[in-house]
């Protein structure tokens, strides 16, 4: 069974094959290797047998082909209804056929099946709530990347993702060492702005952990400034741990399900060592669906839950206006129309959608919904790793379309994303199609209209 030097059925456990596959720009080699990479049938059904259960079997089994999920599907709205974008098509044709075929198939097929599952599905499970027999597309697509993966058939990027969190327990290069460096950074670039700000390290009994998405300390580090002063406004007893402060997983992505839990686990230990009252994630959907809604499961905890209470950023900052820890000035609430991206994964698949519009019910005057919203609201068109697949921008950018339209529709030209996937689908639909909107996490957004304490606010020079 021949295995290429890149792609080959072996995840990437160290940093100088992490490094070897970067060097491999776009992938060239790797991609070239995939075509004549050997599908091990006998691991394929041994798989099968050890982990295709009664669910998934059912799921293929009841698919009444009514079509009902068609509609609801945003990547076959935007190919022309193309009949072979249908959800029940797409895994019938991939899943269904593997397992019906007890995993021999061929590595065409296998290909082609990468294709699917990661250019043609974002897992953002819209479908199945359309869907009259309550199947969940979003676990079965899922599933089959897993499947993909463990036989070697998976995109250069998730491949590389997967290998991040493996080597550094984070989706980047950002070492334990460079994080506490970015946190004193941080809190010594706008303390002088904001007295007593700090960003403790490693505070055992705080309130609050606070829990990030690596892209913020590698190349948004003012984001983990914003989330610091704004618990500093607010009066909150907080701390973000050495190791476990990265929640997010492209190992879930890529469908790496070994790498998922050792993620979530550096996650939940730190939780364990240091106690907090309550973990707060940042705004970012994927991170809280794999360490909150999917976490407990691939760590093996019983009760289904986190170590402790485990809460969206848009939780707490619904919960600090209310409670007035955070007050807003009336005067600088956001005056021009106002529109809200929905992220599937707190929104659809975690309820959390009167929760963002209690917060835009404090900080905007013109506020506008999509259509549709809350959780029938569609993909931004850039999750479950399409923002970063190269190989897949092309069908990405198409995919776009629909929210490009949604947003077009409210008249809005500011879009509230709390989401980092959304947040850079929105940015690149700008980008693509140039119509002329801006973009916005709630942190900055809050930090411009906050009512700051008088005990925080810089004190006049005696001389003035």
């Amino acid at each position: 069974m021949p295995e290429g030097t890149f792609c080959n059925k072996q995840p990437i456990n160290t940093e100088e094959d992490l490094k070897s596959l970067l060097g491999d720009k776009g992938g060239a080699q790797y991609y070239e290797e995939m075509k004549h990479l050997d599908v091990d049938v006998p691991a394929l059904a041994a798989t099968l047998e050890k982990t295709c259960k009664a669910r998934i079997r059912t799921w293929l089994e009841i698919c009444a082909h009514c079509g009902m999920c068609a509609d609801s599907c945003f990547l076959y709205r935007v190919s022309e209804r193309d009949p072979k974008q249908v959800p029940a098509y797409k895994i019938q044709s991939t899943l269904g056929v593997i397992v019906k075929n007890k995993g021999n198939v061929s590595n065409e097929f296998m290909r082609h099946c990468v294709d699917v599952a990661w250019s043609q599905c974002t897992c953002c499970n819209r479908c199945g709530m359309y869907c009259p027999h309550g199947i969940d597309m979003g676990v079965m697509f899922s599933y089959l990347r897993g499947l993909l993966f463990s036989q070697g058939f998976v995109p250069w990027e998730m491949k590389i993702g997967s290998g991040m969190h493996r080597v550094y327990n984070a989706q980047m290069d950002v070492t334990e060492e460079d994080w506490v460096d970015t946190c004193e950074w941080m809190a010594d670039e706008y303390g002088e702005e904001w007295p007593g700000l700090e960003i403790p390290v490693d505070k055992e009994d705080a309130d609050i952990m606070y829990t990030l998405n690596a892209r913020e300390p590698k190349h948004y580090p003012e984001d983990l400034a914003e989330a610091a002063i704004l618990f500093h406004i607010a009066g909150e007893n907080w701390t973000v741990p050495s190791t476990g402060w990265e929640q997010t997983s492209l190992a879930m992505f890529a469908g790496d399900w070994a790498a998922c839990k050792k993620q979530v686990e550096t996650v939940y230990s730190a939780i364990e060592r240091l106690r907090p009252k309550r973990v707060v994630g940042t705004e970012c959907g994927h991170a809280h669906r794999a360490t909150v809604i999917e976490g407990p499961y691939w760590a093996g905890r019983e009760d289904g839950l986190p170590p402790a209470p485990y809460i969206h950023y848009v939780e707490w900052l619904a919960e600090a206006l209310r409670t007035g820890k955070i007050k807003i000035d009336p005067s600088k609430k956001i005056k021009e129309p106002v529109t809200l991206q929905d992220s599937c994964n707190y929104i659809r698949n975690h309820g959390l959608s009167n929760i963002t519009r209690e917060i835009m019910s404090y900080i905007a005057e013109d506020f506008r919904e999509m259509a549709p919203n809350r959780e029938h609201n569609y993909c931004c068109g850039g999750g479950g790793g399409f923002n970063g697949i190269g190989k897949y921008r092309h069908q990405r950018n198409e995919a776009l379309k629909t929210k490009r339209d949604q947003i077009l529709d409210t008249g809005c030209k500011l879009v509230v994303a709390p989401c980092h996937n959304c947040w850079d689908a929105i940015r690149d639909l700008e980008e693509e199609f140039e119509i002329g909107i801006r973009w916005t996490f709630l942190k900055p957004l809050i930090l411009k209209m906050a009512i700051i304490p008088d005990h925080l606010k810089l004190q006049e020079d005696e001389d003035e």
